[in-house]
């Protein structure tokens, strides 16, 4: 190791420390933030450290996948079991439901976009004949009174 500060990293919580952070959706700013330390000292962690960089790709991989399967549900709608708690005069009442949410279009074009992109996109082409550009022409027509 190159001489000069000690690093600040330690291999018996540095690994799980970063691995926790990006399964809350950190960065690696949010990382060189959480540590205090720059971006640099993060990258160069990685390169120095192969348990340090596969705990953040562990990290946010399984992050990522609860995040896609979160909006793969929104898109097709979904249920979930549910209890619903009341109180009337005192008396607290429990009752088991099921709980639906519809499909959500935001969600599923979000989806769509992304994973059939050739398929589904908000570009639009517009051609002429020949696949030439549609030429657009305004004319003006100035009627006289009486004359309409």
């Amino acid at each position: 190791m190159p001489a000069g500060r000690p690093s600040d990293y330690d291999p018996k919580k540095t690994p799980e420390q970063a691995k926790k952070m990006c399964l809350l959706g950190a960065t690696d700013k949010e990382l060189a933030d959480f540590f205090e330390v720059s971006e640099t000292t993060i990258n160069n962690w990685k390169n120095q450290h192969p348990e340090f960089l596969e705990s953040i790709n562990e990290g946010k991989e399984i992050a990522d996948c609860q995040v896609a399967k979160s909006l793969y549900q929104r898109a097709l709608g979904y249920e979930h079991p549910d209890t619903h708690v009341s109180n009337y005069q005192g008396k607290i009442t429990l009752t088991e439901l099921t709980k639906y949410y519809p499909p959500e279009t935001t969600a599923a074009i979000f989806w769509l976009k992304n994973r059939q992109s050739g398929k589904w996109r908000d570009r639009r082409e517009v051609t002429g004949a020949g696949g030439k550009p549609i030429e657009m022409a305004w004319t003006v027509e100035v009627i006289e009174p009486g004359h309409e």
